[in-house]
Parts: C-alpha cells; structure tokens; sequence
C-alpha cells in the first residue's frame, strides 16, 4: 500500500480497492461513478467504528451531498488507496467527511471527493445533534479543510 505523501499524515480510515473490468468505460478507464461506492465503503467504515458498531442498517446519518473531483485516469486491475476523514469545522447536526484517492503503485493523487452528512433520527424522520462524545472523537480525527486538497 502505498505510504502517505511526506506532507500528509495518513486520515483514519484507509482502505484498498482494485479496479474491476465492469468499472471501466468506453475510454477503458475507471468511470467516474466507481468512486461513489467506494466514497460509501469509507465512510461506513468509519461511521461503523466511531460507534463501535458492526452492522450498518444501525447508522445514524443520511448523506446530503456528494461530491468527486476527478484528477487522473485510473485503468483495469490498478490498486487504489482511498482515506476518508471528517473535516474541521463540524456543523450542529452535520459534518463533512473528505476522500482522498491514490494509485497504490505510483503514488499519483487520481480524486478527491466529500460528503455532507447529518446525523438523523429515523424513528422521528428529522436531523438531530451530534452527541457530545461522537463529536469529540471526530473532532479528534478531523483535518483541516487546507488539508482535503477540496477548494471550491
């Protein structure tokens, strides 16, 4: 797995995709859609551990945006290392998860994505708070939005 740039420190929640053929498009490249559902396995697995959780039908959020920047092609069967990390400041009831995506081998940036997440109560349909202790540890594994490479 390809190490962190020097520059960056690793975000909390690292993972490894390979590109399947059924990614590709018609230019032979992964198409830009594949990066959503890896966006979605970050992000569950980092909501999952916050709360100690292993069963995601038990997640607390709704994802209220989403986002993907497109950097760098990406072809068949190459690796990818995606991170994802909550990103300063969190708002009352929502927050920003940031991804970021690089070619395991040549250590090349190929996107960049984000997420607007509300912590919401289905039972009574609407947002809630953040709780307290779930918003210290985020706090704790946020990066500064300088660090995303995001810049609208």
């Amino acid at each position: 797995m390809a190490a962190a740039r020097p520059t960056e420190r690793t975000w909390p929640v690292r993972r490894s995709f390979r590109v399947a053929y059924h990614d590709l498009d018609v230019l032979n490249h992964l198409n830009h859609a594949a990066y959503f559902p890896m966006m979605e396995t970050l992000r569950c697995a980092y909501y999952l551990g916050l709360l100690g959780l292993s069963d995601p039908s038990r997640l607390d959020i709704i994802v209220a945006e989403a986002a993907c920047r497109y950097l760098a092609p990406v072809g068949y069967d190459a690796e990818l290392v995606g991170e994802v990390a909550p990103v300063r400041p969190l708002g009352r009831t929502s927050f920003v998860l940031a991804y970021r995506f690089s070619d395991a081998t040549a250590g090349t940036r190929t996107a960049i994505g984000r997420t607007v997440v509300v912590t919401y109560d289905y039972g009574r349909a609407a947002k809630r708070e953040i709780p307290e202790d779930r918003r210290r540890r985020m706090e704790h594994d946020a990066v500064g939005a300088d660090e995303t490479g995001w810049v609208p």
